[in-house]
């Protein structure tokens, strides 16, 4: 019970999974600590709704526990839980693509999101800044699934190529190739909107 009360903040993340496969629940707790906001950002960039990510978030943690003793240390535990969590985002997608509910058309009013903004607590920096967001955003939805998702976990993530190699399972010369393409269609959406915007 004391080695499992003294978790130091600095422990890497192989040794705190190794401690949880040896049901040390603390491990876990420092785990979901770790990565639930990493992952949420993740999920998010690929969905683009907050509950769904959260929803992806939660299957990934509830996937850690159940799997805990799949894990091995050949690979990184961040390239193993970051692959579940894209797995089940990706999963999400086509299921969205399967479903395609209904058409705006047929949308009523009521049914619509709409965001209001207190304009007194907001700048015209913060709106600027969230309009950019945004921007970005729709531009990044717009890339076909393969660029989608290099540029998510390079340039948003920030993860290393190689990392992405492991979670995507491709070469790491594909990987440069695809974050390189990836960026040259964003460029290209991008510098469109770039004039009407000053």
């Amino acid at each position: 019970m004391t080695k499992n009360s003294k978790l130091q903040p600095d422990i890497s993340d192989e040794e705190l999974i190794k401690r949880f496969q040896d049901d040390d629940l603390q491990a876990y707790d420092i785990i979901i600590l770790r990565y639930k906001d990493q992952l949420l950002n993740f999920a998010y960039r690929f969905l683009g709704n907050v509950e769904e990510s959260e929803d992806i978030v939660q299957e990934t943690f509830l996937r850690l526990w159940r799997n805990r003793h799949a894990y091995r240390q050949i690979a990184k535990f961040s390239t193993w839980i970051y692959t579940i969590a894209g797995n089940l985002a990706k999963t999400e997608l086509r299921k969205r693509k399967r479903r395609k509910v209904i058409s705006i058309s047929d949308m009523g009013f009521e049914d619509k999101e709409y965001e209001i903004e207190d304009e007194l607590a907001n700048t015209d920096q913060d709106a600027n800044s969230s309009l950019t967001e945004k921007i970005i955003q729709d531009a990044i939805d717009e890339l076909p699934p393969r660029f989608k998702e290099v540029i998510i976990l390079r340039d948003i993530q920030e993860l290393s190529y190689e990392d992405i190699g492991s979670i995507l399972q491709i070469p790491l010369g594909t990987v440069k190739s695809r974050v390189n393409r990836a960026r040259l269609k964003l460029q290209s959406k991008l510098k469109d909107i770039d004039t009407p915007m000053r």
